[in-house]
């Protein structure tokens, strides 16, 4: 499920980034209006999260060239302003939601959910937590990793690095970035640990289905994806 984020507070773009990953999504952000408008104008995305207040083009102004051009993606504005007068607003240009800061990663998901329940984008991997790549299968409640209904027997670090890269299927994940999620590392020790744990997990993964997903991207890092 693709995300665009229109947003001018890099640090609160990283945190939407860092959180809706983990939610399962794939996020693309903007950091001005002019840029954010002709990325929804011109790419595709299943979800927009647009701030009001943005430098060049407002939220506003977004939201209703958006509409204008005939675009129904689903727009779930962002703003500091909670008076009834911009949320009307916001609304009546188009916004299908609209959430005040400062709020809490939990309540901008559960929106989120529910704008792609009433478009009726809703897909099994974010409804049940399950996501699959090839005949793979990954249960983020269960924490199981299966092939065709058969368990994967991975060690919790291997499970980890597994969830990480499903969650991040056809991106390029270096190193660096890995040791941050998978070890909460985020500078390089000079260790081959990253390497080694992506060959164990490679290896089993093969090994039960047959399927090589984890590709490695020479001189950049890895990248899970379907052959």
């Amino acid at each position: 499920m693709s995300i665009l984020i229109v947003e001018d507070e890099i640090s609160l773009v990283n945190a939407l980034k860092r959180g809706l990953t983990e939610y399962g999504y794939e996020v693309t952000a903007a950091t001005n209006g002019q840029t954010g408008l002709q990325m929804a104008l011109n790419q595709v995305f299943e979800l927009i999260i647009l701030d009001v207040m943005l430098p060049g083009l407002d939220g506003i102004q977004i939201c209703k060239q958006i509409r204008e051009a005939n675009k129904l993606t689903p727009i779930l504005m962002l703003t500091a302003l909670d008076s009834t007068e911009n949320i009307v607003n916001a609304l009546d240009n188009g916004a299908d939601d609209y959430l005040v800061k400062p709020f809490k990663m939990p309540e901008l998901a559960a929106r989120l959910r529910t704008l792609i329940r009433r478009s009726g984008l809703i897909k099994p991997e974010l409804n049940q937590n399950i996501y699959t790549i090839e005949n793979i299968s990954i249960d983020l409640e269960a924490k199981v990793v299966s092939c065709e209904g058969i368990a994967i027997n991975l060690t919790p670090t291997e499970y980890r690095l597994m969830e990480y890269f499903v969650k991040n299927k056809r991106k390029v994940l270096s190193r660096i970035q890995i040791l941050d999620q998978v070890w909460d590392i985020d500078f390089n020790l000079g260790t081959n640990v990253v390497d080694v744990y992506v060959n164990y997990l490679r290896k089993k993964i093969e090994k039960s289905s047959g399927k090589k997903v984890i590709h490695t991207v020479f001189g950049m890092g890895y990248m899970m994806k379907e052959e």
